[in-house]
């Protein structure tokens, strides 16, 4: 990282900066170019491992994508505030973000319900999720195991 003074390395920093993200942008491999998707996420943490967790249709490009290579690299960004100055080429923006790197797998039985919980639990918490049947079979839950994660964040004290 070259801006090493606004690196984040504390996990539990970088947990926190996850926390407050809404959207998780998935970057998969495809031909030419990169795909890129934005999707809600769940996720959890533990003392060596890294896990997020997210939800869709089980056909289309997407899951085409993972099939030939499950290797994606993910970002996602909060506290978004500009800072304004009288030299245009010197206004800023606060921010903070993490980005990295992992595996990708569609996840089934007891893993596709946790990941479904973990999801909810980012956006909504409750007691207890009655996911249907239906629901469940009807729903592809894709577990990105992550490998590698940075963090960064701007935030001046204005």
């Amino acid at each position: 990282m070259r801006r090493k003074d606004r690196q984040v390395v504390e996990i539990n920093e970088i947990i926190k900066i996850i926390d407050n993200c809404d959207v998780c942008r998935l970057a998969f491999f495809d031909c030419e170019y990169p795909y890129i998707v934005p999707l809600n996420f769940g996720f959890t943490a533990a003392a060596d491992s890294l896990a997020l967790y997210f939800h869709g249709a089980g056909s289309g490009k997407k899951m085409s994508l993972i099939e030939k290579n499950p290797h994606v690299a993910f970002e996602m960004d909060s506290a978004h505030k500009l800072i304004k100055s009288e030299k245009p080429c010197s206004y800023t923006m606060e921010y903070e973000s993490v980005m990295g790197y992992g595996k990708i797998t569609q996840v089934n039985g007891e893993e596709k319900i946790k990941g479904l919980k973990v999801i909810m639990d980012k956006y909504d918490k409750k007691e207890n999720y009655n996911f249907t049947e239906e629901a469940i079979a009807d729903v592809a839950v894709l577990k990105l195991s992550v490998v590698k994660i940075t963090g960064k964040r701007l935030k001046l004290n204005c």
